[in-house]
């Protein structure tokens, strides 16, 4: 299951149910698709094919959210053990 968390200038961001502890997000665009950690610090995780432009406006997105994404995980993931 991949939750769906925030749609926002043609970017998707979500996250796995089943995937690893340290919160993260996944980000989904039409050219590609990139994984940030959430803490300690906003950072690139993982990038397949978007430019450094949609990375960039994808982590200020991010940065932005950052507290509701944070929430999200957790009301999602606690619940199941993570």
């Amino acid at each position: 299951m991949s939750p769906t968390i925030h749609r926002e200038r043609g970017y998707r961001f979500f996250f796995f149910s089943r995937e690893e502890p340290r919160i993260n997000v996944h980000v989904l665009c039409a050219d590609g698709e990139s994984k940030f950690w959430l803490v300690p610090e906003v950072e690139v995780a993982r990038n397949i094919g978007m430019t450094e432009k949609q990375i960039l406006e994808a982590r200020r997105i991010i940065e932005e959210h950052g507290d509701e994404f944070r929430a999200a995980w957790h009301r999602h993931l606690d619940g199941r053990g993570h």
